[in-house]
């Protein structure tokens, strides 16, 4: 019989994740969900390969705890060799953010409640390895929607609210990414009808 170790909780044996997210992100990939996987966890992170262009986060928002962001050759053997453009907006404030363009291996800090995004993958020569870290065990964030009458209203979504499945009511939400994909394809087959 084994020997229960007291600090074993402390250990999390990560495994891959088959995600549908599309031909831009790489399948498999992995992800630690931080409190969810080691209660009182304060990290938060995945790690992607990302292979084609794509503009991934659309929408301006900011986080409640502090964020990372990486970006580097996802052939790790040869980390100098930097291929791509991707382009990100980042600021105090929603109105009056500063526009980065990265084409070598950077980090991004983000301190807790700066805005940030658009993001997008401009060119990919070669794979793109992100992580997106959240100092935190659950990562949540609040996005800011102009109504009809031209006021603001804030709005928060994280795990407490994103539990679940978009595609299949009563199935907890595993971040496979199919939401995204189907959106992203049926707005692409709606652009390219309207050039017809």
């Amino acid at each position: 019989m084994a020997e229960e170790k007291k600090f074993a909780p402390l250990v999390h044996e990560m495994k891959v994740e088959h995600t549908s997210w599309g031909s831009w992100c790489y399948s498999p990939q992995l992800y630690f969900r931080g409190e969810e996987e080691i209660p009182g966890a304060q990290y938060n992170a995945g790690w992607q390969l990302i292979m084609e262009p794509i503009c991934w986060e659309r929408e301006a928002h900011f986080h409640r705890e502090e964020e990372y962001l990486v970006f580097m050759n996802g052939d790790l053997y040869h980390p100098e060799e930097f291929d791509a453009e991707i382009t990100l907006w980042l600021g105090e404030d929603a109105d009056h953010m500063e526009f980065f363009t990265i084409t070598k291996p950077t980090i991004v800090r983000i301190p807790a409640g700066y805005w940030h995004c658009p993001m997008e993958f401009v060119r990919v020569g070669r794979p793109v390895m992100f992580q997106a870290v959240y100092l935190a065990g659950t990562c949540g964030r609040v996005v800011r929607r102009q109504k009809e009458d031209g006021s603001y209203e804030f709005i928060y979504g994280g795990p407490e609210t994103m539990g679940t499945c978009r595609l299949t009511p009563g199935k907890k939400c595993t971040y496979c990414g199919k939401c995204f994909r189907l959106a992203l394809e049926k707005e692409m087959a709606e652009k390219a009808e309207k050039k017809e």
